[in-house]
């Protein structure tokens, strides 16, 4: 027996040993489930995001402002004036009565700089009444408003209406802007022009439409320095320029004169033949007559069609 012994003691510990190696090793699977683990199709890795440009990089629409702001558009910038109907600060709308009885809607954003005399300020500030002189420039299909200038402190310089009255030596006009009356002293240095040539004090009759240079004397109230007649009721007015508005509806559009600068409503009857390359753009020639309240016309030639 003594014998048998050390080789007892040998099984014992090799199988000690065995066990222990089973243990660190874990349980062993069985062989169909190994097989299954295999065949298990294995989770792919996310590859990295990838950043993907829309839009052409030759949009006309495209900014490079951080904030989104759009570029000002291209063309001139054209002055109006007139009195505020309505401001929309929910859809960026400003209706902008004209003298003559037009009116125009403007559209206002980020671009559009608000000033109330001579100080910037915000549309918040700008009031149904109030007296304006608005920018304006082609914005696509709509006139935004990149200026809007509100005026409430009369100063030097000149104004535009039409006589109401002459009398003893005082010329009465309603101000196209404030649509108040306003009274001028006609003294003997006081220079009546009419299509730039020398007039005379006749030529003021009521109903004229007017321009006069004066120096103020007290409010609403001036000495005449220069007053030129630029119609009268009943007188065939020419214009020539680019039509800047137009209103098919309405039988409306605003053309930007070319002798002066400055941009006037004129009716039409919608119902005739009107040109079919008259479109906002175009270059036009327009012959209207003035009845005392506005242009009518009666002839709308288009001498270069919109580009």
């Amino acid at each position: 027996m003594r014998r048998f012994y050390p080789f007892v003691l040998a099984l014992a510990l090799l199988g000690l040993s065995t066990f222990m190696g089973a243990q660190q090793q874990g349980p062993a699977l069985p062989v169909a489930q190994a097989t299954q683990d295999k065949q298990k199709p294995q989770p792919q890795v996310d590859e990295m995001p990838v950043t993907v440009k829309v839009g052409n990089s030759t949009d006309k629409k495209h900014v490079d402002d951080p904030l989104g702001v759009p570029k000002l558009p291209e063309g001139k910038t054209s002055m109006i004036g007139g009195t505020v109907g309505k401001i929309d600060g929910i859809r960026n709308k400003l209706n902008v009565k004209i003298y003559g009885g037009g009116q125009w809607d403007l559209a206002f954003d980020e671009r559009t700089h608000f000033y109330r005399d001579g100080s910037e300020t915000t549309f918040e500030n700008v009031k149904k009444g109030d007296r304006v002189y608005v920018d304006t420039m082609l914005d696509g299909h709509h006139i935004l408003a990149r200026n809007v200038r509100v005026v409430t402190k009369s100063g030097p310089a000149d104004a535009r209406g039409q006589v109401t009255a002459f009398d003893g030596g005082y010329l009465e006009m309603q101000d196209s802007l404030s649509a108040r009356p306003v009274q001028f002293r006609v003294t003997g240095e006081t220079q009546v022009k009419r299509n730039g040539h020398s007039a005379t004090i006749a030529d003021l009759q009521p109903g004229a439409l007017i321009a006069v240079q004066f120096m103020p004397e007290k409010e609403r109230r001036g000495v005449a320095k220069e007053i030129s007649v630029i119609a009268a009721p009943g007188e065939s007015v020419m214009f020539a320029g680019k039509v800047t508005h137009l209103d098919l509806s309405t039988g409306q559009l605003a053309v930007e004169n070319r002798t002066d600068s400055r941009t006037y409503d004129i009716a039409f009857d919608n119902h005739r033949n009107l040109p079919s390359d008259l479109m906002v753009g175009s270059e036009v020639t327009v012959a209207a007559i003035f009845d005392g309240r506005r242009y009518t016309a009666n002839r709308i030639n288009v001498d270069k069609a919109a580009q």
